[in-house]
């Protein structure tokens, strides 16, 4: 399970509105608890430089920044998070491809229907996602 706030629900619902039509991206950092649920603590909006609504990268620079940042603040790594801003809150096929670590999590928000949002998180290993239990508190 995974547990963040509204207020970084909407930080990721923004900058992803923000961004389009190209899809945006970024990490999320917080903690884990003894029996492995997970709790956001810290969203870090990335720049996606690919430029692309069908795939992302993120700025290594930034990257190492929030690492850093997470290190400072007393956070993990939990995984990252990204758009898609004309298909499902779903992997797709390059989403698979690219998730190396199987403990991330992997929040995909679907804009497809804009006025009806869709975030989901998974745990993907090989070609296989699960979806993960994903709890936003007000």
């Amino acid at each position: 399970m995974i547990k963040m706030n509204r207020g970084d629900y909407e930080r990721i619902l923004s900058d992803s509105k923000k961004r389009l039509p190209n899809e945006a991206c970024g990490l999320i950092g917080g903690i884990i608890s003894e029996n492995g649920d997970k709790s956001v603590k810290k969203v870090y909006l990335l720049t996606n430089t690919d430029n692309s609504n069908e795939h992302f990268s993120l700025d290594p620079k930034e990257q190492l920044a929030a690492v850093k940042d997470m290190r400072a603040e007393g956070l993990v790594p939990l995984g990252n998070w990204h758009s898609h801003p004309e298909s499902p809150s779903r992997p797709s096929e390059e989403d698979k491809r690219l998730a190396y670590d199987k403990n991330a999590s992997y929040m995909i928000l679907s804009l497809m229907n804009i006025d009806e949002p869709v975030l989901n998180s998974f745990k993907i290993s090989g070609n296989t996602a699960e979806k993960e239990d994903l709890i936003i508190e007000n």
